[in-house]
């Protein structure tokens, strides 16, 4: 037994195991500490970010404007740089951050295109990984490493616009567990350094637990990674205004009209304020395109420039040289949808990397709704593409397939849709073909024309900053300049005192709403000081209640009528659409809380712009063609708005604007009163079916009393042995059966003509203009009718309520004038959307 023991002992306290021991404690330790230190590094908490920053008030427009017109021949700007999208504002900031002499201008509003309508992700794109790998891409690798370490740095540069997200992969099929899993922990080693949260693999319960709204059944688990999210536009418009804290001069709606050039290189522009309509030139040594899908429109002025340093406009599109460009740039649709918060839970995304026909679709919690998209498809070149209906259908159709059955997934869900442009690019040198868009490039391209003009052209946001950084670089060797990009490390507006608890202390001292304090926080960085000044006291109940500033816009969203006057007063915003869609987000996030945020809105701007009554209607008349664009129907707004003249009304300022808006209310009356002869040619049938339908609002009930009797008659007539296999062309009004027969019948209609009975009720057919084959099914399944061959009246109107509220509800007669209208439920808590 001693024997036993020492040689026990010897072998224990050996060379060899003390080494084997003391490597394994060595690893051990290591592996502790890069755990306790890995994932996102937080700002550190400071006193600075309880009191305001010094203050700071960026030039006007109008000096901005009168700065660009001081520029000559001899003193030209250093870079003139046409786009103020993503990569038009990264590369002023990084070239003005060096100390070059740099001008900015943009046709429309700073951010909106393409880069107001992303799908808010900061990332390195999972997908494109996925893509190298499978394909053996050298390009696609390179693409994903760059965008990871730029993830980082987006992160850091600005903390209050950005954060981190967990997005979830839920798995239906045992074997591609390990797939999955494999392909995130690859997604963080590519990361390396830069890696923001390690991946991790889920169970069944536990995914069920994090994220209650997944479909249950053949769940086996899930794979969980990290990416950033970002508030698009609003890091936009901090980039622009960190350029130009930077001694940028910039101006939005300002359009580049011609040309010149010296010695065969471009050295000048002719450019118009949209707003005053003045023209004027601007001289620069060097010109960079920034213009993303509208790139090559800009190219096409490059080839026809003259050599006349005034610029001068052609007489005629006859007198215009030809030009010589091929273009470079195929524009990508990616369409977005916004749901209802329900959808999903707050801290926790879903991407479906293998939908029904190839494409991704992401499913993201965002500014307090839940953003689905994107499809990525050939597009045509517009200024505000509109999402097209099929488009939304398929990604709702593909949301349903992820979602537990219990949840029904409506068309009326839908707050707002939009669609937005990727410029994909070609190389110019190289002569090439594809068909639809998987083909092209997707990273960023800089290429320099005969003119010498600079193009920076594709990539996406979150390589924004690295883009500006080569394109300013080929810029300094191209015009001969100097400097050095430092924007890796400079932090932007709103980032130097700001703090995660920050929103504390503007509760503290402005008595703001936690959830308005945490907004103004987390869009405006320690600027949120700026804006809470210029809030107006106000005392929500009438007694000395809270909060005591921060008068909401909208009850359902946490945006205050202080920051359309911030907007207009320190971020250069000149139409409501600025305020609405890109300082603000609530376009984006209920197209219907805009609409009716919209007169307000107008009111404040009018107030500090100075715009008369004419000028109000205006600007909401242009807004209300933007909201079109953003899933909003014509012809909701019309009836909405019926009584006023089919538009949101302005609110009058002064006895003379009162005075004509309620001049114009008579006159609308007395015009409707001729009409109708003064009531004595319309006080007919109560229920008149074949009345023109009401576009489509949401109210408590499914249906109108009539609307139940037009169904009845449709069904009674297609279920009726009196015609048997005879479709009738249209259902006539006196057709409407006895209240004996409403109540008695028990006839049967075959499930296969449910569409076609529907189709006969006037008001129903627009709804069901399109195919709704796929809602039909979806329907029939969700209300437990699956297998069966026929159904009864009631289970008929059940399958007609559904229909309606996952498509449009249309009201199939008009509002009885003496009748008031139930009031809406409103969006949040019913769902119904635009």
């Amino acid at each position: 037994m001693p024997a036993v023991l020492s040689t026990l002992r010897n072998r224990l306290l050996s060379r060899r195991a003390l080494i084997y021991a003391s490597s394994s404690l060595l690893v051990g330790t290591g592996a502790t500490v890069y755990y306790l230190n890995s994932g996102p590094s937080f700002p550190p908490s400071t006193k600075e970010s309880r009191r305001p920053p010094p203050p700071w008030t960026p030039p006007s427009r109008f000096d901005n404007i009168q700065n660009l017109k001081t520029s000559s021949q001899q003193e030209p700007f250093d870079l003139l740089i046409v786009g103020g999208g993503a990569t038009g504002a990264g590369a002023a900031l990084d070239a003005a951050s060096r100390g070059l002499r740099v001008a900015l201008v943009e046709r429309d509003d700073f951010a909106a295109g393409t880069s107001s309508k992303s799908t808010k992700l900061v990332h390195g794109g999972v997908r494109y990984l996925q893509k190298a790998i499978m394909e053996l891409d050298r390009e696609q690798w390179a693409l994903v490493k760059e965008a990871l370490k730029e993830r980082k740095v987006f992160l850091h540069t600005a903390p209050y616009l950005s954060h981190m997200l967990p997005i979830m992969l839920p798995v239906y099929n045992a074997i591609q567990l390990p797939y999955y899993f494999a392909g995130c922990k690859m997604y963080d080693i590519l990361a390396g350094s830069e890696n923001m949260s390690s991946s991790y693999m889920m169970s069944k319960s536990k995914a069920l637990e994090t994220f209650p709204m997944l479909k249950q059944e053949g769940l086996v688990g899930a794979v969980v990674y990290y990416d950033g999210q970002h508030n698009d536009s609003r890091m936009n418009t901090a980039l622009i205004m960190s350029a130009v804290k930077h001694n940028a001069v910039v101006a939005n709606y300002t359009e580049v009209l011609s040309f010149y050039k010296s010695n065969e290189k471009l050295s000048g522009a002719r450019v118009r304020d949209e707003l005053t309509g003045e023209e004027f030139v601007v001289h620069a040594r060097g010109i960079i395109n920034a213009t993303g899908p509208f790139s090559d429109a800009l190219l096409h002025l490059s080839s026809q420039a003259s050599t006349d340093p005034t610029c001068p406009k052609p007489a005629s599109s006859a007198a215009t040289p030809a030009s010589k460009h091929k273009n470079i740039v195929a524009p990508s649709s990616g369409i977005h949808i916004t749901l209802p918060n329900y959808y999903a839970p707050k801290t926790m995304g879903l991407l479906d990397p293998a939908t029904s026909d190839g494409r991704v679709i992401f499913f993201l919690p965002w500014q307090g709704g839940v953003i689905a998209g994107t499809t990525d498809a050939p597009a045509p070149l517009e200024k505000d593409p509109v999402a097209p209906e099929e488009e939304i259908r398929w990604v709702l159709e593909e949301v349903r397939h992820y979602l537990s059955p219990d949840i029904k997934v409506r068309r009326g869900d839908v707050l707002s849709a939009w669609s937005g442009l990727r410029p994909l690019v070609r190389d110019p040198k190289i002569i090439m073909s594809c068909v639809g868009t998987a083909g092209l490039v997707r990273s960023h391209m800089i290429y320099v024309d005969p003119q010498g003009m600079l193009t920076i052209a594709g990539g996406k946001w979150t390589t924004y900053r690295a883009m500006a950084e080569e394109g300013i670089d080929r810029a300094v060797h191209e015009f001969k300049l100097r400097f050095k990009s430092i924007t890796e490390n400079v932090r932007l507006i709103g980032s130097e005192h700001w703090g995660r608890n920050m929103f504390i202390g503007l509760i503290q001292r402005y008595g703001l709403d936690a959830e308005v304090a945490k907004h103004l926080s987390e869009s405006y960085g320690d600027r949120a000081w700026t804006v809470c000044d210029l809030a107006e006291q106000y005392d929500e109940t009438d007694d000395g209640g809270w909060p005591l500033h921060g008068k909401r816009l909208s009850d359902l969203y946490p945006y205050i009528e202080a920051e359309v006057r911030y907007a207009v007063k320190h971020e250069y915003a000149v139409k409501a659409t600025d305020v609405l869609a890109r300082r603000t987000r609530l376009t984006f996030l209920n197209a219907q809380a805009a609409l009716d945020a919209l007169p307000r809105v107008v009111d404040i701007m009018a107030f500090h712009l100075g715009w008369d009554l004419s000028r109000k209607k205006q600007e909401i008349r242009s807004t209300v063609k933007f909201l079109e664009s953003m899933g909003l129907k014509r012809e909701v707004v019309e009836a909405q708005y019926k009584e006023v003249g089919g538009l949101p009304e302005p609110i009058p300022r002064g006895w003379r604007e009162s005075f004509a808006l309620q001049s114009e209310r008579n006159l609308r009356r007395i015009r409707s009163s001729i009409y109708t002869g003064f009531g004595f040619f319309n006080s007919g049938a109560k229920y008149d079916v074949s009345l023109p339908t009401v576009p489509p609002v949401y109210s408590r009930a499914k249906f109108d009393r009539s609307e139940l009797v037009a169904l009845r008659t449709a069904f009674e007539v297609f279920a009726s042995d009196v015609f048997p296999g005879v479709a009738p062309s249209h259902v006539e009004s006196t057709h409407i059966p006895s209240p004996t027969m409403l109540k008695q019948s028990s006839k049967l209609l075959p499930i296969s003509q449910v569409l076609q009975v529907i189709r006969q009720v006037p008001g129903y057919q627009e709804m069901l203009a399109s195919d709704l084959d796929k809602d039909l099914k979806y329907v029939i399944e969700e209300a437990g009718f699956k297998g069966r061959k026929e159904v009864g009246f009631e289970e008929f109107v059940e399958i007609c309520g559904d229909l309606k509220e996952i498509s449009f509800a249309p009201a199939l007669v008009a509002p009885d004038p003496g009748r008031k209208q139930r009031k809406a439920i409103p969006v949040e808590k019913s769902g119904g959307g635009v």
